[in-house]
């Protein structure tokens, strides 16, 4: 029996290696974007936090995803088949969802997010009436067309939301672990940090969202989540090239916003520059 455990924790280990090598080029690659070197002004920022938001917006969705296929979240009550998972993900949507707001009470990261757009100008009215019409029950293409979102936002919304009804349970905890956690760079910390200076403390909501975020990632969430891939897929070889596959699709969906979001800045800086 010690022989069999050993043998699929060498198995498991060496699924974990190679996702995280083929991971690697792809996180890389987005974490020295060119997209942060345009991020050089509050005007800038406010247009990126306006694209981003959905993607802090659908990572809890794929959070909760998570939860309702790992917990019992309905009534009459079952024990989960997993309890190590479950508190896996209890964890991590106990932060996610309702965390030290830094002001006395307690917020979703979702929630500090909007807080900060509003303190720093960003526009929220797009995801707002996005939020109203998933509310009054629309579908969430539906909702996306209906108030007009960008289009690389609406691929990228849309990618999440086909895992979410369609992917493996192992496929979207890779997702979630791999292709969603640890992509904003040092770089782009030190580009708020200055322009928080410039705007004399206009982000200091931003830089709370990103230290809690970035912290719980990096201290605890990520390594749960690490562990949680790690139980779904053991030393099943399908289960390990499916959730390689989910999280190099995910990376590749951040990587095509970015390139998008990449391009209208450029675009407003072109502009910009002509009108002047």
């Amino acid at each position: 029996m010690r022989n069999e455990r050993i043998e699929a924790d060498t198995h498991e280990n060496a699924g974990l290696e190679r996702l995280r090598r083929r991971l690697t080029p792809l996180k890389d690659a987005l974490l020295g974007h060119a997209i942060y070197r345009e991020i050089n002004s509050l005007a800038a920022l406010r247009l990126f936090m306006e694209h981003h938001v959905y993607a802090v917006w659908d990572f809890m969705s794929l959070l909760k995803a998570l939860q309702a296929r790992l917990c019992c979240v309905g009534v009459p009550w079952l024990a989960a088949v997993d309890p190590q998972a479950t508190r896996f993900i209890n964890e991590i949507v106990l932060a996610e969802e309702s965390d030290e707001d830094g002001q006395g009470g307690f917020l979703s990261h979702f929630g500090l997010y909007l807080r900060a757009m509003t303190r720093c100008g960003a526009d929220t009215g797009t995801i707002e009436r996005f939020l109203g019409e998933i509310r009054k029950g629309s579908s969430v293409p539906v909702a996306l067309a209906a108030v007009g979102v960008p289009g690389c936002v609406g691929c990228f919304v849309r990618q999440t939301f086909d895992l979410i009804e369609q992917g493996s349970l192992w496929s979207l905890a890779s997702a979630f672990t791999f292709g969603r956690e640890d992509l904003l760079p040092a770089l782009f910390q030190r580009i708020v940090d200055e322009l928080n200076v410039e705007t004399d403390g206009g982000l200091e909501d931003f830089r709370y969202y990103l230290r809690r975020h970035i912290g719980l990632d990096e201290g605890e969430h990520g390594p749960m989540a690490v562990r949680l891939v790690m139980t779904l897929c053991g030393n099943d070889e399908t289960r390990w090239q499916g959730a390689e596959e989910a999280a190099v699709t995910a990376l590749e969906a951040r990587r095509d916003l970015w390139d998008a979001v990449h391009a209208t800045l450029g675009k407003r800086k072109d502009a910009s520059g002509r009108s002047s």
